[in-house]
């Protein structure tokens, strides 16, 4: 009976690896679900790590994440090759902003995530089983973004919170996930954080992932990411006039390096 079982079984496997190989879409369907299997189980088991450690929702807690999800780069194949963290070591809060491309993005999140440094994310995350629990765990501040003025108020609380309790928000100012290959027009929420709070802008900048992973052609494969992390932009000074002159000297800095990064003619 049990060599019936162990038969079947790799008789499973082997026409799975077979579909796989043959076939981009069953490929690619097998690696996201087993990718989201892997993000539901480990949040599960961080949520409890992190309850037992810190107690409930602090963003001590991001350290426990991290470590849950730096691994998950070797089940797929995925290389870092990382520039620039020394740009983290500012004194006191900051804004960093970086692309966002799809929900492999995690990975490289906490790949280079410095410490005492919590996201910005939409509401609807929290509700997302083990995943929208640990998230709250780990202190993500959450935007209402169909009204905008709960995430003005929002942000204008970020701003004092940055600064009493001396921390790292990041924000992917493109506002939703864009897997082209370039950078949509940013929003700018996170700019106006950083001129109100008085504190420096961070770009990290991600390589495309057009390469190794494309949900529109079904591509899913083992790939290498380039990530750098910029100069930090000050902000003393300025005032809510400078922001789109902000935003726009940022962005053209982010598109320039993405292009760079990606081996693509800016």
């Amino acid at each position: 009976m049990e060599l019936g079982w162990l038969l079947w079984g790799t008789a499973v496997l082997l026409l799975l690896h077979v579909l796989m190989v043959l076939s981009p879409t069953v490929n690619f369907a097998l690696r996201i679900s087993f990718y989201c299997l892997l993000c539901m189980v480990s949040s599960a088991l961080a949520a409890v790590a992190c309850l037992l450690v810190n107690g409930g929702r602090t963003v001590k807690n991001m350290r426990i994440i991290r470590a849950f999800v730096r691994p998950f780069k070797y089940f797929f194949g995925l290389r870092f090759e990382v520039k620039g963290l020394e740009n983290f070591k500012v004194e006191g809060p900051a804004v960093i902003v970086s692309n966002h491309q799809s929900i492999l993005d995690m990975m490289g999140l906490m790949e280079v995530l410095p410490d005492n440094c919590v996201q910005v994310g939409k509401k609807e995350l929290i509700y997302v089983g083990s995943v929208g629990l640990i998230i709250y765990l780990g202190g993500v501040i959450f935007i209402n973004r169909k009204r905008t003025s709960s995430a003005k108020m929002v942000m204008s609380e970020v701003a004092k919170t940055m600064v009493a309790e001396n921390v790292k928000v990041w924000v992917y100012p493109e506002g939703t996930r864009n897997c082209t290959g370039d950078l949509l027009p940013f929003k700018k929420g996170a700019f106006h954080l950083a001129v109100q709070a008085q504190v420096p802008v961070i770009p990290v900048v991600y390589s495309s992932f057009t390469t190794f992973y494309n949900p529109k052609t079904k591509l899913f494969t083992s790939g290498k990411i380039k990530v750098e992390v910029l100069p930090p932009i000050e902000t003393k000074g300025l005032t809510s006039d400078d922001v789109t002159d902000l935003t726009d000297r940022c962005f053209s800095t982010m598109r320039e390096t993405l292009f760079k990064l990606s081996g693509r003619p800016s």
